[in-house]
């Protein structure tokens, strides 16, 4: 086999440092510090992740450093209410006050039979009629002015039992009231 004349780069020196293109061996140890890098790395994606579910999207992590700072609830403030009219010959006629009844439950005639009690205590009303629906849970009171919720209010103490609900002029239009009876209405029995 040929042989080959010895240079300078043949010999290592006795330290091992770098000599020209050679390098030398590496040193033990250094494979923690890649390892470290890499730990700190996926620390950091790891934080961020959490970071961003907690933040971003509102998914509770379960670790307290992401919980969200608790929002204070708002005391909500009472809705003040009209005092109920409950003698109509009180209600001003400027305020062209019109009543309509519609009957919401399956009992047969039970419009006409709360038109004539209302009219009898003096209550304007306008008209009586069928409901388009027939399982109307509960009797309602519905004002289309929030300056009539007092006669509204006054109706439900009238009719003694329901509850109002203020709603557009298109709901109900042409009658600022309107009473709705559902199957909470108490029938009257007939007298024997």
């Amino acid at each position: 086999m040929a042989s080959y004349p010895k240079d300078q780069f043949d010999q290592l020196p006795a330290d091992l440092t770098r000599i020209g293109a050679h390098r030398a061996p590496k040193k033990g140890g250094r494979g923690w510090i890649g390892f470290a890098w890499a730990l700190l790395a996926t620390g950091l994606l790891v934080f961020g992740g959490l970071f961003g579910l907690s933040k971003f999207l509102g998914i509770d992590v379960g670790l307290p450093i992401f919980a969200a700072a608790p929002t204070p609830t708002p005391t909500p403030t009472p809705t003040p209410t009209a005092t109920p009219i409950t003698d109509p010959k009180t209600i001003d006629p400027a305020r062209g006050i019109k009543i309509t009844i519609l009957n919401g439950t399956p009992t047969v005639g039970i419009q006409d039979t709360v038109s004539t009690s209302l009219t009898t205590a003096g209550w304007p009303i306008d008209s009586a009629a069928l409901a388009s629906q027939k399982d109307i849970a509960t009797t309602t009171v519905y004002y289309s002015d929030s300056k009539n919720e007092d006669v509204a209010r006054g109706l439900v103490h009238a009719l003694g039992v329901g509850k109002i609900r203020l709603v557009s002029v298109d709901t109900f239009p042409g009658s600022p009231l309107t009473i709705v009876l559902g199957a909470d209405y108490p029938i009257p029995t007939p007298a024997a």
